[in-house]
Formats: structure tokens, C-alpha cells, sequence
């Protein structure tokens, strides 16, 4: 009886562990599939939540959508205009320096060019005759955005400019709430040319509806709007220079003999002027070295004649006078800046082969050394 309790009992609690177990398997797959709809709801919310705060702070602050720095709808025009212009709006104090156009009523213009544009008086900036072009409603031929300003400038044939010009060219336009002018900035300078490209301009200029809200001052004193542009001609360059690489050197081999060198008590020695490739060049010889080869080796440079720092290949060579050869080093780059010496070597032959007769470098006590130009770099300079 007491057994039979027993097993009933285990029955029991096994079932309710398959039961328990089969319930905590269900939850969790219940939980690893809703949890994806509950970060989409959670990242809604969120999104929502950034929106909301955006238009809040914008209401809150006075500014345009276009001038907040939240999160904007794409649909939103202003936000468009920033997409389609490079260039950068900012506020300055410093009026326009070129030209300004005050209009007395904005409204009264814009109504009366309709489509059109307003053309200002000619006025002269770097020597050439400009005009400021202003289409309120954007130009239309110019595949302006709807709803956007439009601006150009424009050179004048009475300018009579035949070849290229290019100019910096800044719109603005002033803020009564801000009492500073909104710039537009680029300073890629832009070509004109009267007959082939006479304007240049922004079909995206500003936004309509931005520029007319009241909070931005714009439009101001019941009605009225300065605008401006600064012209700043980039004048052509009149100083120039080629850098080019002479070949095919003239006359490219200068011989040099030292007699009596063995009694030679100076520490260098310079050979004579010697033209090269339409050039004046020197050998310069340390018998008994220079720098930290004094007293073990023979140095041997190549200078320039009127200390022209320009690339150089060229051979040195000490001659072999017993074997008709030659000891030979190349050297290329620019002249040591450090030295006075050029182009050479400090350790270009052992003293100790030298005074070895055997060697050759010295027969009847005088050596004989040899340059060989290769090529050179040179630098014309032109001026108008």
C-alpha cells in the first residue's frame, strides 16, 4: 500500500515537470518572436519621439525648420537646397562691397517681373562693366527648384573683354532680425567670357517661403529687402617658370690636370670655367681631403660656375694614366646644401692609392681628372 502511494506520487511530479517544461519552452519561443515587433514599436516610438522634440525646439526657438538642427522631412524644400548647392550660407556683419539693391516693397517687384528678373545698374569691378541679376520666382529656363530664388551676375560686352575671366562671386542679402547680412560663400572663382559664357549664377538660390517668414527679418520696415553681391576678379597670372630636364648635353667632357702635386700645400684646388650644355660649371679637388676624410682620402666635386641649384647627373672620374682607365663615381641630385662644394665626394679615392704608383693616378707627379655632364635640370622664367 505504502509503495503503491509512493509511485503514485513520482507519476505525479513527472508529469508536472513535462508540463512545466513544455510551458518555459513556449515562452521563450513566444518572447524570441515578438521581440522583433517590439524593437520595431521601440524604435518608432523613438523616431517619433526625435520628430516631436525637433518641432518643439524649432516652435520654441523662432527659427525656420530650414535653420534647425533636427531632424528634418525629406520632403521638406529647404532641406532639398541644402542637397543641390555646394556653397554655404553664413551670417557676417560686413556689408557687400561691390553693389547693393534695395527694394522699397520685395512684393511690388516680385509681382511686377512675375517670372521674370530684375536687372540692376551696370557697375564696374577688376576693370569690367557687371550686373546683378534677381529672379524672385526663380528662373524658370534655368530649371530652377519650385518654391526657390533665383540669382546671377552678369559681364557686359561694353567691358570689352576678349578672352576669359574669372571672378569670386558672394551673394547676400540682409537680416533686419539678425542685423547682419546671410553670405552666400564660395570661393571657387567662376568663368566669364562675354560672348560664350557672359552669367554665372545660383537657379537654387534661397528658399521662397524661408526668405518671406517674418522671424528672419528679410523682409522688413513693411515691406522692404537689400540685397547684394561682391565681384572679386582673379586677375591672370603674370609670372610664370617651366622646369625641364637638359639632354644630350654639348660639349660634355672636361679634362683637368694637376701638375706637381705632390707639392701642393693649399686645400683645394679649382680648375678653370669650362661651358657645358650652355653652362658654366668648375672641378674642385682636396689633395688631402675634405671634412672627415682629411688626411686618408683624395675629394673631388663638380660646382656649378654661377651657384645654380639645379639636378644634376654627371661622372667623376681619376684617370688610370698607365692602364688608360679610369677610377669612376656618378652623381646625381641636388646640390649638398650643407658644403660649398656641390656635387662630389668627400672619400673618392684612397691617398694610399694615389701615392701608389703601380695604380697609376700619378705619373710624373701630376693627376688628371675628368668630368662627364649627363643632364641637368633647368627653370625658364617668363613675365608679361
Amino acid at each position: 500500500m505504502f509503495v503503491e502511494e509512493e509511485n503514485n506520487k513520482r507519476r505525479s511530479y513527472g508529469s508536472i515537470f513535462v508540463y512545466c517544461f513544455f510551458c518555459v519552452v513556449l515562452v521563450v519561443g513566444i518572447v524570441r518572436f515578438a521581440k522583433p515587433y517590439d524593437n520595431l514599436r521601440q524604435n518608432l516610438m523613438e523616431a517619433e519621439a526625435v520628430v516631436e522634440e525637433g518641432f518643439f525646439d524649432v516652435k520654441n526657438s523662432g527659427k525656420p525648420p530650414c535653420q534647425s538642427s533636427r531632424s528634418r522631412s525629406v520632403s521638406d524644400p529647404a532641406h532639398n537646397h541644402e542637397k543641390l548647392t555646394a556653397p554655404a550660407w553664413v551670417y557676417r556683419e560686413l556689408p557687400p562691397t561691390s553693389y547693393c539693391v534695395k527694394f522699397e516693397s520685395f512684393a511690388t517687384m516680385m509681382k511686377q517681373v512675375n517670372d521674370g528678373k530684375y536687372e540692376s545698374r551696370p557697375f564696374s569691378v577688376g576693370g569690367h562693366t557687371w550686373s546683378l541679376l534677381l529672379y524672385p520666382n526663380g528662373n524658370k529656363q534655368d530649371r530652377a527648384p519650385a518654391g526657390y530664388m533665383s540669382a546671377y551676375v552678369r559681364i557686359h560686352n561694353s567691358s570689352l573683354t576678349t578672352s576669359d575671366v574669372y571672378a569670386e562671386i558672394k551673394f547676400f542679402f540682409y537680416s533686419k532680425t539678425q542685423d547682419k547680412y546671410n553670405t552666400l560663400v564660395d570661393n571657387v572663382p567662376k568663368r566669364f567670357h562675354m560672348i560664350t559664357n557672359p552669367e554665372w549664377g545660383m537657379p537654387n538660390l534661397y528658399h521662397l517661403p524661408t526668405f518671406l517668414a517674418p522671424q528672419n527679418g528679410f523682409v522688413f520696415n513693411g515691406g522692404q529687402s537689400v540685397f547684394g553681391v561682391d565681384v572679386f576678379v582673379t586677375p591672370p597670372f603674370k609670372n610664370w617658370e617651366v622646369f625641364s630636364n637638359e639632354e644630350n648635353i654639348r660639349d660634355p667632357f672636361l679634362d683637368w690636370n694637376l701638375p706637381l702635386f705632390s707639392t701642393r700645400y693649399r686645400d683645394s684646388y679649382t680648375s678653370g670655367s669650362f661651358s657645358s650644355g650652355g653652362r658654366d660649371w668648375v672641378l674642385k679637388v682636396y689633395p688631402n681631403g675634405a671634412g672627415h676624410a682629411t688626411g686618408n682620402h683624395l675629394s673631388l666635386y663638380l660646382l656649378s660656375a654661377s651657384n645654380e641649384t639645379h639636378y644634376v647627373q654627371a661622372k667623376l672620374r681619376v684617370l688610370d694614366q698607365i692602364r688608360f682607365t679610369h677610377l669612376e663615381k656618378q652623381v646625381e641630385g641636388w646640390p649638398n646644401a650643407t658644403t660649398e662644394n656641390g656635387w662630389g665626394y668627400d672619400k673618392f679615392v684612397p691617398l694610399a692609392d694615389i701615392k701608389n704608383a703601380t695604380k697609376g693616378f700619378l705619373v710624373n707627379d701630376t693627376l688628371k681628372v675628368e668630368v662627364e655632364i649627363l643632364s641637368f635640370s633647368k627653370t625658364d622664367f617668363f613675365s608679361v
